[in-house]
């Protein structure tokens, strides 16, 4: 459940419970764009929900409750107006996959992977009949990509509740893209009271291919016809395209106006230029057929070509479109930032729609010039025509008989109202008092607010940023008032108002805000919507914000002037206001003024001026603290409005002189207020004439009065004596003072001073100077004390006479000091200042005193003892000098005079710095160079005193740099160098930097004797630099050696991009230059999820966010970290950090020094981790007892999620210390083949154990026991097991033969035992089937590394075509060429031309067929040549030739219905038959291509990888592996598998390459098999064949040997010849071999045709009558006739097999056993579509069925087997040359027609059992069979229960095939083949023309009559 934000509690109590349950902010504060004319000048707060299921896909609003609801990944939300949740629902993820149709079983579909959901389209429909009456629940229609994109309805007041949603859908229920990546949009109509749904959806490659861009949807099911929800029905439009994968629309919008329903989109131009465009399509809303579909180009003025979302709104009144557009990446479908918004009216678009539907009606859509302005779209096979001119007005929605889809190549122009940098994402627009404002959403979270003026250019007025960097859904929504805008991003729903008038707290701030909502509602004092202002009509009412330039702009209500500005606030006086812009009042409505808080009084207006009375002074507020003055707002209001305002400074005299205690009088008269000074009074007034007792100081403003000014007030103005006065003595104080004669009287006068708040009161006597008028006061001697330890304290004095205090200068202070305090020695004590008196006064107590205190012996010091060295640091320097020296000690001088030249360090001087000198402590000097190397104290002289040595000895250096590690870096810079060499730490640390060339290399550990290691910093280019160090100022470089700053490192791929949480995962990094960094690192941020506790204590309150406990994330994230390897310059191999199950991977990424690399940059994808694997014990029931082990065997290893995040190659197992090969690992289990010997254990146990390692992760499955008895060729126990087997075979078969003569009844329980022994005999070889299969698997993986590339090597559709319609034929037609002479070629062509035309009469070709299967002498194989050539001839049109076909089909069925009806399409021996294997292999080609190529291609490979494992009889073909019974090499024959290094040329070098071939085979064989290895993967056809080749073996430098299969050498036995092998060259294990071109004397005559078949030589004659063999001698019995020969031989085997050959047949089933798996399940899995011919094919055989009454199941089954299975997959299975191009040898079709007879089994309907005359073959797969009937049975019941209705995508499939392959038809030689034909059976065929009626209308044999003219001369009746 999401965790909601609510909007701002009214409450203060709520807020508690939100900071107890650490809710989030619930109003955000958004940033705004920093231009500064865009931006408003403050921003909004506005409500938000954070949600689940990221990205949200869609925003729906229903317009009637104003309720909200949100589709997003996974989930369904119901939110209220205020963004409270109402209800949700999850709706996925689910088991699923794009290839699969559901439902979803995960054993029929094995791509099928836990899928998220996402929402694709979230409609409302209204449940209303066509006339607006409401007939049905309003219902919330979903659609999300899971399942093929079905849809569902649910509850629009609970959304959990599904109100429909389809158990079973069908393929007609497939609505929405199944890609979340492709587009769907959907609009809602009603036609004639159905609910309707027409959606766009761009193309998927996934899934069904044959869903049209446009669709019409009903919205309920209906009964009459039956029909369900959501399904395309035949009867509802949709949008046919030739080729769905080109025209893929990317759909942005879907709106209804007016009658039509338009569609906005973007595509490739398919008929201009090919760039990518923006289209908009209309439809009649009543249109269900299409007719009037047509579109038209936008374009956006500066190359603003791909929309981005659309809004269909008003402008100026008038309907318009607006569209924001971004401009595309350079001819590609992705969008840059460079956007626009784009107007385009609405009238305007319907004409230019109209306009080209109209000249495609009349004009052939030509225009005015001849220019070809309108043309027919979507490859379909209609024109513009040239209709009568009134026809777009007849038929304004088309018909059957006009053209369509029309294409305007006209585009609709428009200017961009306004641009940005950043993409657009969305818009929508709202009307205020008749103004458009568009609001527009980017790809960063800004909300843009545009006002678009009349001719459409828009300003931008304000930009708020609502979600940082999450792109704004283009689900732009008003809320009902047109107040607020929903706004969807990634993971929020936002509520932003559209206007901020309310916050504008004034009319300034209103207007500068250039909100076209806003303006200033002048008597109501706030800023507000026009609308909502009552007087906003009348002048100077309501000023707007957004005045238009052309007009002067708004002013608000203003104060021109005030009188009086200033005034005391001890009076009252008239106020007079001078107002602009008063807005007109009534008669009886009347303004007041108000100053401040104060109530308001009345006011008198005449014209602009205003008159008010000041308050009574008692009524004005206080002056602020510590102020003189206070300042009021006077405001002109109506009513309680204020209209405008200004400041009037009500000023304070008493206060002035209150404030400033120590010269009152002065602060008084010198005040910038008009107050004078009472002197008698010591009052300060603002009046001239109000002292009391007379005495007035006049304020120094008052130019024309005296005395005035500070200089005339009594003051005491200095200090006689002086200020220094010491502590501890007595100190006399004289002060002068002035202008005293003011006062009279006798009162005494007393000297005051302040310390530390305490005042010091002295007695003063007074003596008065006549002549001067100078007063001199002196005050009683003191000795003054202070606390506080500092050496002065400056005290305040003043002068007091009786209460009254006489003003002081400001600065009037006494300086109090102590000598002893700061100065610690002797030379600190001399360095104070004389004035000051302080001496060093010596004795027992030595210390700094007062030159009067000191009276101890010796008395004051006359000079200071010698200097004293504490520390000095560095203790070392370079020989160069230049480094700061820093001594701290004592008496090092009292001036830094003292000790200039009187520094030396080690004997050398050293220069002191003045900045650095502290009196007598601390000492800094530059060290100067020293000529060598030495060692000494450092000494420091102060004057004459003795010298000061350190105890520390300073060392000159002569440090050295001898090597740099690295010696290159990357250019970014990061590279850890480490700088190698001697004495290094000289100096201090902070003294020492690095430098490569000019670039500092920064210092980043602690610098030792010998390394320096340093961080480069970025190099702005590739360079070679020296590494230099400066030691201070001495400069040391590398010698020899430099620093290369090389490029960057790039990362171009890594993977895999999945590692388990314990890691250890090694992830291959491709790129370039990453040898350049030494440390590269894989680096995982981490966030660790704990439990919010606080929020479970709260519990009760949890019902504000959800009822489900919050996860959150610690504020802080770790790091971890690995070392990467690097390999070579291009590869680099980083290993997986651990990560803990708690914790959340935030991200992935490389480090390489400065460059920093994201996983997800470089592999497209994020980097998963995910939970360990599980492996579980040996012995799960008993861990610890041993696991035994039969040597030989492979040991199998359960456990689950094994391949998730790991490959077999990844995992290491180990058995005790030795390795146990890794042969096969799935998911759930692990092969591995363990060591001949039992291996020693590593442990205590005894036994070893299986340890297996994936990374980090080591797991101990237990302890392995081997089978104590010897090995053998045949272990004892094998041969134990065999003989038990072969016996109970052997007895079950005698068994079976009595109870089936005596008991018949008890077959069943016989056929169930036999069962049972073939299981037994299965598990006795299990052991050697793993073994052969892991091996196999090892093999196939190397293989399937290539499939997908050119690792198929399928034949293209010609070759594919002539093998399969001319099976076995040479020059067949299709390679052919039209061989005429040239006199006749025209005329020939001609002729076959309008034989092509005739074929294209249906009339005449099912005449045509029907006769020639009517002549006696018109064999078989000439029906199926004629059949071939029929569909070479109208390739071109697949459609027709499909309708013919199913005519044709139509005729059989009603002979055979008449007949036996099972028997039809049993054999191929009508020309209809080979028509429709025809046009199966056409029909499924690409389903080949795609679905069945691969596993049948990798059957093949396994089948011939385990025959040739074998020996293979060369003459006979038989071979000891097979499946063939009658093919199996029963012989014990010895061999042994040998390898040869075959040198191969390569360019021009010769490189070795090992070969694995048996020492039995034929030297043909071992060159197949050379070959077969050297051009792996490659055609058959384009290696060299093997007989164009000699095979030279090469021993030593001369000796060069050519061996051949029958030579001088080759062995003679009576009338037998051997064929040579190996073994009889005696060629060694690891010989050197060479293939050699063979000369084309001996070559003879070059094979042209190669079908790719090789047959044996079965018998063959040699010369002289001799007879060749290989392996074995094949049998002769002259004597027995050769028709019984066969069923004597297959008398003997059925009698008894011997058990070794049937386990050797069941080993190599078991082997083959899931490749043959996969095969059937490919060409039968439902859970993937099927293919469109498949379905259509079948509906068309139970139309056929159900029409003439056939109810029999059985029947329609074997219909469907003969003309799919036995007809088109059969003929594949067997000859798999037909589809790739490869050799097929007999061994290897001896094997596959074991397989493909196994799969006409699984089809038939009849019971499958064995018994003593079951054939070996069926006795194989007789356990499998069973289970493939029901694959079988499932296949034909999931594609009869799906919906019919694949018609018209059946027809758009034709057509594409017709257009894509026609061409590779050679039509022109099948047209004369045909004729061949016709001219054989002319007459027939004339006679049948002429005797049918409605040919004789069509003059059909006259025509033909025409072509036998034209083709042959013929001389006819003409």
């Amino acid at each position: 459940m999401p965790a909601a934000v609510p909007p701002l509690f009214p409450l203060a109590t709520w807020w508690w419970c939100l900071v107890l349950l650490q809710l989030p902010q619930a109003l955000t504060q958004p940033q705004l764009d920093p231009n500064p004319e865009k931006a408003s000048p403050a921003g909004q707060a506005f409500p938000y929900l954070s949600l689940d299921g990221s990205p949200l896909n869609h925003l729906l609003l229903d317009p009637r409750s104003g309720h909200l609801y949100v589709g997003a990944v996974n989930h369904l939300y119901h939110l209220s107006p205020d963004l409270q949740v109402l209800s949700s629902s999850q709706t996925g993820p689910k088991l699923d996959s794009p290839e699969c149709l559901p439902p979803i079983v995960s054993k029929d579909c094995p791509t099928a992977r836990v899928t998220p959901n996402t929402n694709k389209i979230l409609l409302l429909e209204e449940g209303v009949d066509a006339l607006g009456s409401e007939v049905a629940a309003r219902s919330l229609i979903v659609c999300g990509t899971l399942f093929q994109g079905i849809c569902d309805k649910r509850s629009l007041g609970n959304v959990s509740e599904v109100l429909y949603q389809t158990s079973n859908p069908v393929d007609t229920q497939y609505v929405a893209a199944n890609d979340p990546r492709v587009s769907t949009v959907g609009v809602i109509l009603n036609q004639k009271g159905v609910g309707l749904m027409l959606v766009g959806r761009g193309y998927t490659s996934k899934g069904p291919s044959d869903i049209p861009p446009i669709t019409t949807r009903r919205l309920s099911p209906s009964s009459s016809p039956a029909r369900q929800a959501f399904s395309q029905d035949e009867e509802l439009g949709k949008l046919v395209v030739g080729s769905y994968s080109e025209y893929n629309n990317n759909f942005i919008s879907a709106f209804n106006h007016s009658d039509h329903v338009y569609f906005l989109f973007s595509r490739r131009d398919m008929w201009h230029r090919k760039e990518y465009r923006t289209y908009v399509s209309r439809l009649c809303a009543v249109d269900r057929s299409f007719y009037s579909y047509v579109e038209v180009p936008l374009e956006c003025s500066g190359g603003y070509n791909l929309a981005q979302g659309a809004s269909p709104a008003e402008h100026q009144g008038r309907p318009a479109l607006f569209v924001a557009m971004a401009a595309g990446q350079a001819s590609t479908p992705t969008a840059t930032g460079r956007s626009a918004l784009c107007v385009y009216g609405m009238s305007e678009l319907d004409a230019a729609l109209q306009r080209a539907q109209e000249l495609c009606y009349t004009e052939g859509g030509r225009g005015r010039t001849g220019q070809e302005e309108a043309y027919i779209e979507y490859e379909v096979s209609s024109k513009c025509l040239r209709l009568p001119k009134d026809s777009l007005k007849e038929y304004p929605c088309g018909g059957e008989h006009t053209p369509s889809p029309i294409a305007s190549a006209v585009p609709l122009s428009a200017t961009p109202s306004l641009t940005r940098e950043t993409q657009l994402t969305a818009v929508t627009t709202a009307t205020e008092a008749g103004h458009t404002i568009a609001l527009l959403g980017d790809k960063k979270g800004w909300l843009h607010k545009v006002f678009l003026q009349p001719d459409t250019t828009g300003t931008l007025y304000q930009s708020v940023l609502v979600d940082r960097d999450s792109p704004v859904n283009a689900d732009l929504l008003l809320d009902q008032s047109g107040q607020n805008v929903y706004v969807l991003t990634d993971s929020k729903v936002s509520k932003v108002a559209v206007s901020q008038c309310e916050q504008q707290p004034d009319c300034q701030s209103c207007l500068s805000v250039r909100d076209p909502y806003c303006g200033w509602c002048v008597l109501e004092g706030r800023c507000t919507r026009r609308l909502e202002c009552s007087r906003e009509g009348q002048a100077n009412h309501w000023l707007w914000s957004c005045q238009p330039a052309n007009q002067p702009a708004n002013q608000c209500v203003t104060v021109q002037s005030l009188k009086p500005v200033i005034q005391s606030r001890e009076e009252e006086t008239q106020v007079s206001l001078t107002v602009a812009q008063l807005p007109t009042l009534s008669e009886e409505e009347s303004l007041s003024c108000s100053f401040g808080t104060l109530p308001p009084q009345p006011a008198i207006v005449k014209g602009t001026t205003i008159t008010c009375q000041s308050p009574l002074p008692e009524l004005l507020p206080p002056s602020p603290p510590g102020s003189d003055h206070m300042s009021l707002r006077v405001s002109v209001m109506f009513r309680d409005v204020t209209i405008s305002s200004s400041d009037i400074t009500f000023y304070d005299c008493r206060a002035v002189g209150q404030l400033n205690t120590t010269s009152p009088c002065m602060a008084c008269v010198g005040s910038v207020w008009p107050c004078n000074w009472c002197v008698l009074d010591g009052l300060c007034t603002h009046t001239n004439n109000s002292c009391p007792r007379q005495h007035t100081i006049h304020n120094s403003l008052e130019e024309h009065l005296e005395p005035r000014g500070p200089d005339s007030c009594p003051c005491v103005w200095a200090l006689q004596s002086s200020p220094l006065v010491p502590m501890g003595f007595l100190s006399p104080l004289t002060l002068l003072g002035r202008n005293l004669d003011m006062f009279q009287g006798e009162e005494q006068y007393v000297c005051v001073v302040v310390v530390e708040g305490e005042e010091l009161k002295l007695n003063a006597t007074l003596e008065k100077d006549p002549e001067t008028m100078t007063y001199t006061f002196t005050c009683s001697a003191h000795k003054f004390q202070y606390p506080v330890k500092q050496l002065e304290y400056s005290a305040p004095i003043y002068l007091q006479r009786g209460s009254h205090h006489i003003d002081s200068a400001p600065n009037l202070r006494l300086q109090l000091y102590d000598c002893s305090v700061g100065q610690s020695d002797c030379s600190q004590c001399r360095a104070v200042s004389s004035e000051y008196g302080c001496v060093w006064c010596g004795g027992e107590s030595p210390g700094c005193v007062y030159h009067l205190s000191c009276t101890s012996s010796p008395g004051p010091a006359d000079a200071c003892p010698p200097p004293q060295i504490i520390q000095i640091q560095p203790v070392s320097g370079p020989v160069e000098g230049g480094v700061l020296v820093t001594i701290h000690g004592s008496n090092l001088g009292m001036h830094y005079q003292d000790i200039q030249g009187g520094v030396t360090v080690a004997g050398v001087s050293c220069l002191p710095q003045s900045h650095g000198y502290l009196i007598s402590t601390r000492i800094v000097c530059v060290l100067q160079p020293s000529k060598q190397e030495t060692e000494g104290p450092v000494v420091v002289t102060v004057g004459d005193s003795e010298p000061g040595r350190s105890l520390q000895s300073f060392t000159y250096q002569d440090p050295q740099l001898t090597g740099i590690v690295p010696d290159k870096g990357p250019v970014s810079g990061g590279t850890s160098l480490t700088v190698q060499g001697t004495q290094l730490l000289t100096g201090q640390r902070k003294d020492l930097t690095a430098y490569v060339g000019q670039q500092p290399c920064y210092i980043v550990e602690e610098v030792n004797g010998t390394h320096l290691v340093c961080r480069t910093s970025p190099s702005n280019q590739t360079a070679e630099l020296t590494v230099r160090v400066l030691f201070g100022k001495a400069e040391r470089s590398v010698p020899g050696q430099v620093f290369h700053y090389m490029e960057d490192p790039v990362i171009t791929a890594a993977s895999p991009a999945e590692s388990f949480y314990e890691g250890g995962r090694s992830i291959k990094v491709s790129g370039r230059n990453l040898d350049v960094v030494q440390q590269p690192m894989i680096s995982v941020r981490l966030e660790h999820m704990v439990e919010n506790t606080l929020v479970m204590r709260r519990r009760r309150y949890a019902r504000l966010l959800s009822k489900n406990n919050l996860l959150v994330f610690n504020s802080t994230a770790s790091k971890k970290q690995e070392r990467c390897t690097v390999v070579s310059s291009f590869e680099m191999t980083c290993v997986t950090p651990s990560v803990t199950h708690d914790s959340k991977v935030m991200g992935v990424w490389f480090e390489l020094d400065n460059v920093k690399v994201a996983f997800e940059s470089v592999a497209g994808k994020t980097f998963s981790y995910y939970p360990n694997p599980e492996l579980f014990a040996l012995n799960r029931d008993d861990p610890d007892t041993p696991y035994r082990f039969k040597p030989g065997g492979v040991i199998a290893v359960e456990g689950k999620d094994l391949t998730r995040a790991m490959t077999r190659d990844e995992v290491v197992a180990r058995l005790g210390d030795q390795e146990c090969e890794v042969k096969t690992l799935d998911s759930t289990h692990l092969y591995c083949e363990p060591p001949e010997k039992q291996p020693d254990s590593l442990g205590s146990n005894q036994l070893p154990s299986l340890r297996v390692v994936m990374g980090k992760l080591n797991v101990d499955l237990g302890t392995v026991q081997y089978d104590t008895e010897g090995l053998s060729p045949v272990p004892l126990a094998a041969q134990v097991g065999l003989a038990a087997g072969a016996a109970v075979v052997v007895l079950v078969v005698l068994v079976i033969i009595l109870m089936y003569r005596r008991k018949s009844k008890q077959a069943l329980r016989d056929y169930k035992k036999v069962l049972v022994q073939l299981e037994t005999l299965e598990i006795n070889v299990g052991d050697q089937c793993r073994k052969e299969f892991t091996d196999l698997m090892t093999e196939m993986m190397d293989l399937s590394s290539d499939v997908g590339g050119p690792g198929i090597p399928l034949l293209d559709y010609k070759t594919y075509a002539e093998r399969v319609f001319f099976p076995g034929q040479r020059g067949a037609p299709l390679s052919q060429n039209l061989d005429l002479p040239e006199s006749r070629r025209r005329t020939v062509e001609q002729g076959l031309g309008q034989l092509n035309n005739l074929l294209n009469n249906r009339l005449f070709l099912i005449r045509f067929i029907h006769t020639l299967e009517a002549q006696q002498n018109f064999s078989q194989r000439d029906r199926g040549y004629v059949a071939s050539l029929l569909t070479m001839a109208l390739h071109d049109k697949l459609e027709y030739f499909t309708d013919v076909m199913k005519t044709l089909l139509g005729d059989l069925v009603q002979q055979y219905v008449a007949k036996n009806p099972k028997l039809m399409l049993r054999r191929t021996e009508t020309v209809v038959e080979k028509m429709l294997t025809n046009w199966m292999s056409i029909c499924l080609y690409s389903f080949l291509k795609e679905v069945a190529g691969e596993p049948l291609y990798m059957l093949y490979r396994a089948i011939k990888y385990q025959v040739d494992k074998g020996p293979v009889d060369a003459v006979t073909g038989k071979a000891k592996r097979t499946l063939n019974d009658s093919h199996l090499l029963r012989e014990d024959i010895d061999y042994c598998s040998i390898t040869l290094t075959v040198m191969v040329k390569s360019g021009v070098e010769v490189q070795p390459c090992p070969v694995k071939v048996l020492d039995t085979d034929t030297i043909t064989q071992v060159k197949d098999k050379i070959l077969d290895q050297i051009y792996k993967g490659a055609p058959f056809s384009q290696r060299p064949a093997a007989d164009s080749l000699d095979l030279e073996w090469r021993s030593g430098q001369a000796g060069h040997l050519t061996l051949s299969d029958d030579d001088v050498t080759a062995i003679v036995q009576g009338r037998w010849k051997k064929l040579n092998t190996l073994q009889h060259y005696k060629v060694p294990d690891g010989a050197t071999v060479a293939l050699i071109p063979r000369s084309a004397a001996v070559m003879g005559i070059h094979q042209v045709y190669q079908t790719g078949e090789k047959t044996p030589m079965l018998e063959g004659e040699g010369e002289e009558g001799l007879r060749l063999w290989h392996l074995v001698k094949s049998s002769e019995d002259p004597e027995i006739p050769k028709h019984r020969k066969s069923s004597m031989r297959e008398r003997e085997r059925a009698k008894a097999i011997p058990e070794i050959y049937l386990t050797r047949l069941l080993s190599m089933k078991g082997t083959l056993q899931k490749f043959v798996d996969d095969v059937f399940v490919a060409i039968l899995n439902t859970k993937r579509p099927p293919p469109i011919a498949v379905r259509f094919f079948f509906d068309f055989l139970d139309d056929m069925a159900e029409k003439h009454g056939i109810d029999d199941p059985e029947t329609v089954h074997i219909w469907k087997t003969n003309s799919l299975p036995l007809r088109f997959w059969v003929n594949i299975l067997k000859n798999p040359q037909f589809v790739f191009d490869v050799q097929v040898t007999d061994s290897v079709d001896a094997v596959l027609s074991v397989i493909a007879q196994t799969f006409i089994d699984s089809c038939t309907t009849s019971e499958h059992k064995v018994g003593r005359d079951s054939p070996v073959n069926k006795l194989l797969y007789a356990r499998e069979i069973p289970r493939y009937k029901q694959l079988v049975e499932r296949y034909y019941s999931d594609i009869h229960s799906a919906a019919s209705g694949c018609y018209q995508e059946m027809n758009s499939t034709l057509t594409e095939l017709s257009g894509s392959f026609g061409s590779d038809m050679n039509s022109l030689v099948a047209l004369l083949e045909l004729y061949k034909y016709i001219n054989k059976y002319y007459d027939q065929i004339i006679t049948s023309l002429e005797e049918d009626g409605a040919g004789q209308k069509m003059q059909l044999a006259y025509r033909l009559q025409q072509v036998a003219a034209l083709v042959e001369n013929k001389v006819t009746d003409l």
